[in-house]
């Protein structure tokens, strides 16, 4: 049987949603088919939980009762870097090792939310009009108020999470924004705020076709869907299928397919949409989505009557 190395845990703000996203994925990987090891990545040392040995980071391997084990394929569940911005796919890439999911390439630009979104606005793809602000540069509130409107949404520009994200409503309240942002990247994207319903579209390609999911609407009690609201069940309502007509679901699917192959992605993949006036605006892909078992894509999988564990049976030998 081949041996699965099931990565988690990472280096940012996301590390214990990664942890139990990972845990979970490994807990329906058919054993059968499949020898699992759980890889718990951190700053200081990278360990195998099956046996709390260490991973030798020169090959990529792990010793357990004597034996030396390499990997036949690892399944990325780190959600931010180094997982979900390029880094971890290159070292696996130098060692040779496959694995599932958006390659090198695919995963830096889309962890990049402000080129990414320049490299689509190529493919006509409607999103928010946004400002990207850099650490050494001088912030000048009310020109960036005078291009965008309040309210405005401040970011951290390079990360995975809901973390550093504000709304801000008044202009005294955009460089507390920017700074806060500031501590999960050292670029900020700035964007326009478009009042609408938030809908969430997930696929997959195995076997060289894509596949999309019933769609989501997320409604967060919160001022909007941050990190308290995205994890605490009392403060969001998470809908599959999203009430939406036909039409617009197939448009969405549409556009998610499309934004899928421009990108070049690869494994499963959630894309997230702002409906207003029936029209979709984008505001980002995640290449490694949250996989814990009350996450979006997993219930948009089982909305589908779809086996996860045979879908990642698939995605593995795919």
């Amino acid at each position: 049987m081949k041996n699965i190395a099931v990565i988690y845990g990472g280096y940012s703000s996301e590390y214990q949603i990664s942890i139990q996203s990972g845990k979970y994925i490994a807990s329906i990987i058919d054993g059968e088919k499949f020898n699992v090891y759980e890889i718990l990545m951190l700053p200081e040392k990278w360990i195998c939980e099956n046996n709390n040995s260490e991973v030798d980071k020169t090959d990529f391997s792990i010793i357990i009762e004597n034996e030396k084990i390499k990997f036949d394929k690892a399944l990325i569940l780190i959600h931010g870097t180094p997982g979900e911005n390029g880094i971890l796919q290159a070292y696996l890439e130098m060692q040779n090792i496959s694995y599932v999911g958006s390659d090198v390439l695919a995963s830096s630009l889309t962890f990049n939310k402000f080129y990414c979104n320049n490299y689509l606005r190529n493919y006509e793809i409607k999103m928010a009009k946004s400002l990207l602000i850099r650490k050494d540069e001088t912030i000048i509130t009310n020109e960036i108020i005078e291009k965008l409107s309040l309210p405005i949404f401040v970011k951290p520009n390079a990360g995975g999470s809901s973390f550093g994200i504000s709304k801000v409503k008044k202009e005294d309240e955009l460089k507390t924004a920017i700074e806060h942002a500031f501590t999960e990247s050292d670029e900020v994207i700035i964007e326009e705020f478009i009042k609408g319903r938030e809908i969430t579209c997930a696929l997959a390609k195995i076997n060289g076709e894509i596949q999309t999911f019933p769609l989501c609407e997320i409604i967060s009690k919160n001022e909007f869907f941050d990190y308290e609201a995205k994890y605490n069940s009392e403060l969001n309502q998470e809908i599959v299928p999203a009430p939406i007509n036909e039409m617009l679901s197939n448009e969405c699917k549409q556009i998610s397919t499309e934004i899928y192959k421009h990108l070049n992605c690869s494994g499963l993949v959630r894309v997230d949409y702002i409906l207003n006036d029936n029209k979709f605006y984008f505001l980002e892909v995640n290449t490694i989505p949250g996989m814990t078992s009350e996450s979006l894509v997993p219930k948009m999988i089982k909305y589908a009557n779809i086996n996860i564990t045979d879908l990642y049976t698939k995605l593995l030998k795919s």
